[in-house]
């Protein structure tokens, strides 16, 4: 086994981890190398509002209340950010505080000494671990230790919809995959794109995959995979590998998708503006609807639903994947004085009320913070954090997104052969036999 792999009990623990009781606020960000000085913590944050925007103010009002405290802020956007950490800390300059996603990454961070245990620091404040859900710690813990503080909000991967376009069709939304799959000409012969999707990012192609997966061999195939074992080849494997690619074939996703990025927003655009009937995303997508969409949201043309059924498949319908929350580490190269800023601001400054309730009321998302669902009621949004909140709670199984599990290594494979696989470059068989390869090596 891959000395990068988690074990298969840690990966159980976080596939079918305990319902969450609650939800949690977050600020989200990475810190970096930075315009800091010694007695200056840094830290990067994600762009996109409205979450851009409740990230650097739970750091200006930190700012304001510790002048002596003080946390340097720059922002990224999505992949970015992501090339420009991994490069940050192979250099020995990562920011103070490392904003990330948990699972393979962070296993490879802690591994090489690069990111501080937080688990003695938890243990001396009990109450940080204690407002937060259960169910968020498993993916940032690595061999038993805390490394990443789960922060932010739970992101289950939801399949959206435009009612308006729907309702002009006389379609109802799919429940099972051949549903869907008799929609696509429908909507392709009215002028409407059936699926938008910023395929240039590569992991929104793969939301696609990982959901076909789990419907078809249920949680257990991909924990195979996850664990070392060669089962893309899998019938059931090849099965979901197939339909994706019968999805593409019959044109089911908006023309020229491969040069679609979801950093500029441009698929969510497609389903607001009317040009595209559904998008398959992460609820974080939803505040990006409502604050750029018009009256898209306000109106009640988004509908959306937990991803359909495939007849026949050994998956639960109610399971899920997504990000079961957002995590910050700290970076062992950064000066004491550094790390005693970042843990002040991982105790005080970070989830506090103020952030956790912008989260809700501004971006429409679930905090990881627990009983977070008492403020729900009387909200604009109550009908949607409530859906939210009970797919997250309730699904039997809430694994990780694949790029987040795996170790960078094998999740640049996994993304580049997705890549071939949409653009029908490669076969289904051809896709497995690459992947295979890959295991281990």
């Amino acid at each position: 086994m891959d000395h990068n792999r988690a074990s298969r009990r840690s990966f159980l623990a976080l596939a079918t981890a305990t319902p969450l009781v609650a939800t949690v606020l977050a600020s989200c960000g990475s810190s970096g190398p930075g315009q800091a000085s010694s007695n200056e913590a840094t830290d990067w944050i994600l762009t996109g509002q409205p979450k851009e925007g409740i990230r650097q103010g739970a750091r200006d009002d930190w700012n304001s209340a510790h002048s002596d405290q003080k946390i340097v802020v720059s922002s990224f956007q999505n992949d970015a950010y992501k090339a420009k950490i991994k490069t940050a800390i192979g250099a020995g300059q990562a920011p103070t505080i490392i904003f990330g996603w948990g699972g393979g990454t962070l296993r490879n961070y802690a591994e090489a000494g690069q990111v501080d245990d937080l688990t003695p620091w938890l243990q001396e404040n009990p109450e940080v671990k204690d407002r937060l859900f259960d169910a968020a710690f498993a993916a940032g813990t690595v061999e038993d230790k805390v490394y990443g503080l789960p922060t932010e909000t739970v992101q289950p991967l939801v399949l959206f919809y435009n009612k308006k376009l729907f309702t002009q069709v006389g379609a109802q939304p799919p429940t099972t995959w051949d549903e869907l799959m008799a929609l696509v000409p429908v909507f392709n012969a009215a002028g409407i794109a059936p699926i938008s999707l910023g395929g240039q990012s590569r992991w929104t192609n793969m939301m696609w995959l990982e959901l076909l997966f789990d419907r078809i061999g249920g949680p257990e195939l991909f924990e195979s995979i996850y664990n070392g074992q060669p089962n893309w080849n899998a019938p059931e494997a090849i099965d979901a590998l197939t339909k994706v690619q019968d999805l593409v074939k019959a044109n089911g996703f908006v023309q020229g998708f491969a040069s679609i990025t979801a950093d500029s927003n441009a698929d969510q655009a497609l389903l607001y503006t009317d040009r595209a009937a559904m998008m398959l995303h992460g609820t974080w997508t939803y505040g990006g609807m409502k604050t750029d969409g018009g009256d898209f949201v306000s109106s009640g043309n988004l509908g959306y639903m937990n991803f359909p059924a495939v007849p026949g498949g050994k998956g639960d319908p109610m399971n899920t994947f997504g990000n079961p929350a957002q995590y910050v580490s700290i970076s062992s190269k950064a000066t004491q004085e550094q790390k005693d800023i970042a843990l002040a601001f991982f105790k005080d400054g970070l989830l506090q009320e103020k952030e956790a309730e912008a989260y809700i009321t501004e971006a429409g998302e679930v905090p990881i913070v627990k009983g977070i669902d008492a403020k729900f009621a009387g909200l604009e949004d109550e009908e949607w954090l409530k859906f939210t909140y009970d797919l997250a709670t309730n699904a039997p199984s809430f694994a990780q997104s694949w790029d987040q599990a795996l170790s960078p290594t094998e999740a640049e494979t996994l993304l580049d052969n997705i890549e071939k696989l949409f653009g029908l470059a490669i076969t289904p068989q051809e896709f497995a036999d690459n992947m295979n390869a890959a295991i281990g090596s």
